[in-house]
């Protein structure tokens, strides 16, 4: 039973399904989403392969279409597509419905507990490459995005991250429980939420970042998407 497949079409169906919404209009915002997910969603299929061919986690084909591309599986490069269409969804409704920021007092606290604190758990397991890349990476994005950029809507997004990690967590739940995806715990911290490793938070964390960035950017660009 192609299990990924299905999930896949049940993330997609809501953000879809209201993107034609009269008030969010979302559809309107399309162009500037998939501006801004191409070259996201090219950087972790890269990270993907190579983490793939390591051995750092890896895929049941029993739960699959059987379909891959590159050793990845159909579904896994959808998973870059629909995962950002709808953490962006949930991102741009809060963006209409709560035109205060409530989180941005609290928002540099946030990523400076972050950024201090992730590379010291990565540094001191630098050998597992799940933990100590995302946790790399999610630190330093932070830093730029919060601290050296300064952008204005980091209180929106950690808004729409926060809500966006209980239907994540919920898929990725599924994806590990099975398991259709595999972690070599030799990569990892070996702490898991249930049975998803507790670096699925800042990967997704990451994820979303890297879109909403792009997003912003494009949005409120000269192009006027």
């Amino acid at each position: 039973m192609p299990v990924y497949f299905y999930l896949i079409i049940f993330t997609t169906f809501f953000p879809l399904v209201l993107s034609f919404d009269k008030r969010v209009r979302f559809v309107q915002y399309w162009p500037a989403f998939f501006m801004a997910m191409l070259p996201v969603a090219a950087f972790f299929l890269v990270w993907d392969y190579f983490f793939t061919a390591w051995g750092v986690w890896g895929f049941n084909q029993q739960y699959l279409l059987g379909i891959n591309i590159a050793n990845l599986p159909l579904e896994e490069m959808l998973f870059f597509v629909v995962v950002p269409f709808a953490c962006i969804f949930i991102y741009q409704c809060f963006r209409y419905y709560i035109p205060k920021d409530y989180l941005k007092p609290a928002a540099p606290y946030i990523s400076a507990v972050l950024a201090i604190t992730l590379p010291i758990i990565a540094l001191f397991h630098i050998g597992a490459l799940y933990t100590s890349v995302t946790f790399l990476l999610a630190a330093a994005l932070l830093v730029l995005a919060q601290f050296v950029f300064k952008v204005k809507w980091m209180g929106w997004f950690y808004l729409a991250y926060f809500v966006s990690l209980v239907p994540f967590l919920i898929v990725n739940g599924i994806l590990t429980s099975l398991p259709v995806v595999w972690y070599n715990n030799a990569h990892n911290l070996g702490i898991r939420l249930y049975t998803i490793p507790i670096e699925d938070t800042m990967y997704s964390l990451l994820l979303l970042l890297m879109n909403v960035w792009l997003y912003e950017g494009i949005k409120n660009s000269k192009l006027k998407i």
